[in-house]
């Protein structure tokens, strides 16, 4: 029997495509879309108020099935595709199969994989947004600052700065695999989103626990591991410049962790998993825009810097600054990835390896992707001041666009909706905005056994109080 003509097996792997890149890449996606689904979900829905935990893992499900969506529909072209302004690609589907099943526009595997891989770092970014948002953003309102930040913020400096055509890309600023597009741009874009829509309740703002410390840490070891992918599929190929990367990525995170912890310990007196998680992030956000274009050594360094400097903004600068002080980012998003992208950034402009830059742009020019470091060693200062430049000019790039168009979105969507739910919401939480609790024990017809005396009690007779940092305890109404 003959087959159809647009089934003929030899299509299904045409010789241009890498067999080994493609399952690397698919299996590098997932992965990534593993840190969101369940990642950074479980760590939203367990590090806040019990009241909370639905509502915060929920603006993370909502938000990557949206990305996705938009992506397809126009993201992924507006990032990619074929240039309509020198930061901008023109707006056009990605779901025909003759785009899917053609060559990417780098590496050897097929569109359709490129489409998927972007689309979760897209997705990512907009979770990590939301972070700063908890506790009180209006849920409709998320749903419609969703599909406007993807499509008018997140594909400009996608463009700028990953796309061949775009301008950034061109004057060849280092990012190897996200710390100015997803990590500075979505640091800055929550902590701009989070002026607008205001601060939690003051009941929320206290140093409260959260509901399950355990669970956090389970969703911050996703977030961890799935860094593999992250920045392992930086290269869009199995190379050893992806294995370095991979390497890097843990060492900085391992470094950043202990320093932090130590910070805590010698400053406060005391360790905790909190610090721990967010030395963990600053460390991986840190490393990410050289992930596989520094030395280890140079790894090392940058999780001493990432362990220490975010640590003195976050835990003695911000309560010394009143403009930070006002504004409530519950996950500290302007710190752990404003802050650490930047300064990740920096640094590979100066620890840069002129010879890994070659590997991973495919460039042979000297004057061209070189840190500081090396164009000193070199005699090529003029190269490395210049490399160091370009740095600092995306970082206020990012930083500008991203203030300035969630700002205009935030307008937009504030005329629509409101951005943040009214006071009663505010008070009861999940309950009140999806009709939903996440603990069993909370429920209208749970029941709470007390085995001692061989009680069982109906909820509705006990209410759960909660003190700084202690266990909630139950006690008669």
């Amino acid at each position: 029997m003959e087959l159809p003509s647009n089934l003929l097996p030899d299509e299904g792997s045409p010789e241009w495509m890498n067999k080994g890149d493609n399952a690397w890449m698919m299996t590098a996606a997932t992965i990534v879309g593993l840190q969101s689904i369940p990642g950074l979900l479980i760590l939203y829905g367990s590090l806040v108020k019990k009241t909370w935990a639905i509502n915060s893992a929920f603006m993370a499900f909502y938000a990557f099935a949206c990305v996705l969506l938009c992506w397809v529909a126009w993201g992924f072209r507006m990032s990619f595709g074929e240039k309509l302004v020198f930061f901008l690609g023109k707006p056009a589907v990605a779901l025909d199969e003759n785009f899917l099943l053609g060559k990417a526009f780098l590496g050897s595997f097929p569109n359709a994989t490129m489409v998927f891989f972007q689309g979760v770092f897209a997705a990512i970014t907009l979770i990590l947004i939301a972070g700063a948002l908890l506790g009180r953003m209006n849920f409709r309102a998320w749903m419609i600052f969703v599909p406007l930040w993807v499509t008018f913020s997140y594909p400009v400096t996608a463009f700028s700065i990953w796309c061949p055509d775009g301008w950034l890309y061109k004057l060849g600023v280092i990012d190897f695999s996200g710390g100015y597009v997803i990590h500075l741009s979505s640091g800055v874009a929550g902590f701009t989103a989070a002026y607008w829509v205001g601060p939690r309740s003051e009941k929320d703002r206290e140093n409260i626990p959260s509901n399950n410390m355990i669970v956090v840490l389970a969703g911050a070891g996703l977030l961890w591991m799935g860094w593999s992918g992250f920045n392992g599929g930086g290269p869009f190929a199995v190379s050893t410049v992806a294995s370095l990367a991979v390497l890097n990525t843990h060492v900085c995170a391992a470094t950043s962790i202990i320093v932090w912890v130590s910070l805590d310990t010698f400053y406060f007196g005391k360790p905790t998993v909190f610090g721990a998680i967010q030395g963990m992030i600053t460390g991986l956000v840190c490393i990410t825009p050289g992930a596989g274009v520094v030395q280890g050594w140079a790894s090392i360094l940058m999780g001493l810097i990432s362990g220490s400097i975010p640590w003195y903004t976050m835990m003695i600068l911000h309560n010394k600054v009143t403009f930070l002080r006002q504004i409530d980012d519950p996950m500290s998003l302007f710190h752990t990835h404003a802050v650490a992208g930047a300064l990740g950034g920096i640094l590979t402009g100066i620890f840069a390896v002129p010879k890994l830059c070659r590997l991973f742009y495919g460039v042979p020019d000297w004057e061209k992707y070189i840190g500081l470091a090396y164009a000193l060693q070199n005699g090529a200062i003029h190269a490395g001041l210049k490399q160091i430049g370009i740095q600092f000019g995306a970082i206020g790039f990012v930083i500008c666009f991203n203030f300035v168009m969630t700002s205009l979105i935030c307008l937009l969507v504030g005329a629509m909706v409101p951005l943040r739910l009214d006071s009663d919401a505010l008070q009861i939480g999940d309950k009140a905005v999806h009709g939903e609790e996440a603990f069993a024990l909370n429920g209208e017809d749970a029941k709470f056994e007390n085995i001692k005396h061989n009680k069982i009690y109906d909820t509705h007779e006990f209410s759960f109080i909660r003190e700084p940092r202690s266990l909630g305890v139950i006690q008669m109404v």
